[in-house]
C-alpha cells in the first residue's frame, strides 16, 4: 500500500467527540518518549504530522490523522510520564481507557515499546490490562537502529519470555527504526491486508 495523502483532522480529550463516520481506526500507544511521532510521520511518509518534541509527554490528546480518505491513523496520549503529577496522570488514563474500551471504530492497536531497554513493568502492565478486557494488540519494537543486533535480539527475546509468562500466544511483532525506515513496508502491509478484509 503506498500511502498518498495524510491529514490531521481533530484533536480532543474526549471519545465522544471523535470523527462520527465509520472509517476504520488504527492506534498508536506506548510510554512516553517511545518514538510514537517519529514513527507516525515515518508510516505516513509526512514529516512534521505528529510533532516530536525531545520533551517527553507532548501528546495529552487523542489525534486523528486522516490517511487516503480511506481510514484513521490515531495517536494516544503517552502513559507513565511521571512528572504529569496524580490527577494530571489520571486524566490521561482516563482519555487513553474510554477511547480503547469503547471507540467502536477502533479497529487495531499498536502498543509501542523501545526496543534499547529490557522489559518495562509499565508496559508489561499496560498489556496485561489489555488481556484482562480482551482488547488485541500488536507490538511494534522501536529505536531499533539505536542498539547493536544482539542486544536488540535480546531485548525482544525478554519482552517475549516475559509476555510468554502470562500469555499463551504472542501477539503480532513489528521491528522499527523510524531513522531507517525499517518496519514501514510490514505496518503498512498488515493496515493494507485488514482494510481489505473489511470490504
Amino acid at each position: 500500500m503506498e500511502i498518498r495523502k495524510a491529514e490531521f483532522v481533530i484533536s480532543n480529550s474526549d471519545v465522544m467527540k471523535c470523527p462520527t463516520d465509520t472509517r476504520p481506526e488504527y492506534a498508536f500507544i506506548g510510554r512516553s518518549n517511545v518514538g510514537k511521532s517519529s514513527l507516525i510521520n515515518m508510516i505516513t511518509n509526512t514529516k512534521g504530522l505528529a510533532m516530536t518534541s525531545s520533551k517527553p509527554g507532548k501528546t495529552q490528546l487523542i489525534n486523528h490523522f486522516l490517511i487516503d480518505d480511506s481510514w484513521y491513523l490515531v495517536d494516544l496520549p503517552g502513559y507513565g510520564y511521571a512528572q504529569r503529577g496524580k490527577t494530571g496522570r489520571e486524566n490521561i488514563r482516563k482519555i487513553i481507557e474510554d477511547y480503547i474500551m469503547y471507540r467502536e471504530q477502533l479497529t487495531a492497536l499498536f502498543v509501542l515499546i523501545d526496543s534499547r531497554h529490557e522489559p518495562q513493568q509499565i508496559d508489561l502492565e499496560f498489556m496485561e490490562w489489555l488481556g484482562e478486557n480482551e482488547v488485541p494488540f500488536s507490538i511494534v519494537f522501536t529505536k531499533a537502529d539505536k542498539n547493536s543486533f544482539s542486544r536488540l535480539k535480546e531485548n525482544i527475546e525478554s519482552y517475549k519470555a516475559s509476555l510468554l509468562e502470562v500469555w499463551e500466544e504472542l501477539p503480532q511483532m513489528f521491528i522499527t527504526s523510524s531513522e531507517k525506515k525499517q518496519g514501514r513496508e510490514e505496518l503498512v502491509d498488515y493496515i493494507d491486508a485488514i482494510n481489505k478484509s473489511l470490504k
